[in-house]
């Protein structure tokens, strides 16, 4: 149980991430709320009701994949740093580090 808390830790501690995700789930509601307001003006099974769901679908679909290019951007420093560290120096030793000394 432990480990599950401190890998949960792991996943939030990247603030941009955690907003990107929260404004998208944001957005998706505001979408859905929109939607349902334009549908019980115009009606349900309308046209403008079928467009309505359509263009909504299609905005959020491109919001979740600019989402995902957001956390996958966010990520990146944190992986490239730990690529370069686990790195070893011309001579085959273990690079130290400045807490190692």
């Amino acid at each position: 149980m432990t480990n599950d808390k401190n890998q949960k830790g792991k996943d939030d501690d990247n603030i941009i991430k955690k907003t990107s995700q929260e404004a998208n789930k944001f957005f998706d509601h505001t979408v859905d709320t929109s939607g349902k307001i334009i549908k019980s003006i115009s009606g349900e099974g309308g046209l403008v009701g079928k467009a309505t769901d359509a263009s909504g679908n299609i905005l959020k679909g491109a919001a979740g994949k600019a989402n995902d290019i957001i956390e996958k951007t966010s990520e990146a420093p944190g992986n490239l740093y730990k690529s370069v560290k686990g790195r070893k120096n011309q001579r085959g030793e273990e690079r130290k580090d400045h807490k190692d000394e």
